[in-house]
């Protein structure tokens, strides 16, 4: 699926090309100060531009799509949500020798929710999926259905059948393979049919933004678009847990068969990511076995439900 999809050297995106660029298409700002944003993220590289703006260079052609949908829709997206999102503010053209269209935002104050201090998790969680629901509720009509401008975020999670098969494979012995692939063919088998919904489509603790123990602002919306939203649930099992789970799925509220499907979407980033772990014994593979093991326990508390409820399991 990712075949032709051109990397950059991340090494290549360095200060002084973003000075170059911005010097040569941005003069106005050319005396200001720029620094590269940590930690940063793998779809762009980020760069603070003086007080109140970054630079966002994408790392791959595909994620060189993500440029003009964020331009066309964050704007008209951000005064319907109830956080601070991206504002686009200038739009860069390729040049020094970089090949994409690239980006300026205004830069949004906060540390970003995986090193931040949180006063209330449950908190936390009630108001990110405040933020998810409003989204889902907006007028979905004309936006970008799932494609590779978002690595096929809001299509069937079967989407990733084959890739997800082949993790499975290749870690048999590693985890419970049989009892992950229940969880999978749960996800692949439910329903997706409804109205298509907006999506964030990366709903990860590196892209909530916490000021003052709270939630400020939601970033990155480079994977969103329209489709089924089950893949937003996903910091569901790898930042929330216990009271924080439950208070995020009853404020999103959300059917049992977007719960299945969410649980797949977890299952299958949790297993593709295992497989890139050099080291199986370090502390982000522990962390990948513990979501998958709570995948499995969750399905088989569900499926052992008569009423077929699918809710979280009230335990720690």
């Amino acid at each position: 699926m990712y075949e032709d999809d051109v990397r950059i050297d991340r090494e290549a995106l360095d200060v002084a090309l973003v000075r170059d660029l911005i010097a040569t298409q941005f003069p106005q700002w050319a005396g200001l100060p720029i620094r590269r944003v940590e930690p940063d993220g793998w779809d762009n590289r980020t760069f603070r531009i003086g007080d109140r703006l970054t630079a966002r260079l994408p790392t791959g052609s595909w994620y060189a799509l993500q440029v003009d949908k964020e331009h066309r829709w964050l704007p008209w997206l951000a005064p319907q949500l109830p956080l601070a999102i991206p504002a686009p503010v200038a739009r860069g053209e390729p040049g020094s020798g970089y090949p994409w269209s690239w980006s300026i935002y205004g830069w949004l104050e906060g540390e970003p929710a995986t090193s931040a201090p949180i006063a209330d998790r449950e908190a936390l969680a009630g108001s990110l999926a405040g933020f998810l629901r409003t989204l889902r509720a907006v007028e979905a009509t004309d936006g970008p259905p799932p494609g590779r401008h978002n690595f096929f975020r809001g299509a069937p999670v079967a989407v990733y059948h084959e890739e997800t098969m082949a993790a499975l494979d290749a870690l048999r012995g590693r985890i419970d393979v049989d009892a992950a692939a229940e969880v999978w063919q749960a996800a692949c088998a439910s329903d997706a049919s409804g109205p298509s919904r907006w999506l964030h489509g990366d709903v990860a603790s590196g892209n909530l933004l916490v000021r003052d123990g709270a939630l400020a602002a939601v970033i990155d919306f480079g994977s969103s678009g329209v489709g089924d939203p089950a893949c937003d649930l996903v910091i569901a099992w790898t930042m929330l847990d216990g009271d924080a789970r439950r208070a995020f799925r009853d404020t999103i509220d959300v059917d049992p068969g977007e719960w299945r499907r969410a649980r797949g979407w977890a299952l299958w980033k949790a297993l593709i990511t295992l497989v890139e772990q050099p080291d199986g014994r370090s502390a982000d593979a522990a962390a990948l076995r513990a979501v998958i093991a709570t995948l499995i326990a969750e399905h088989a508390d569900a499926a052992g439900d008569p009423a077929g409820s699918d809710q979280v399991p009230h335990r720690p």
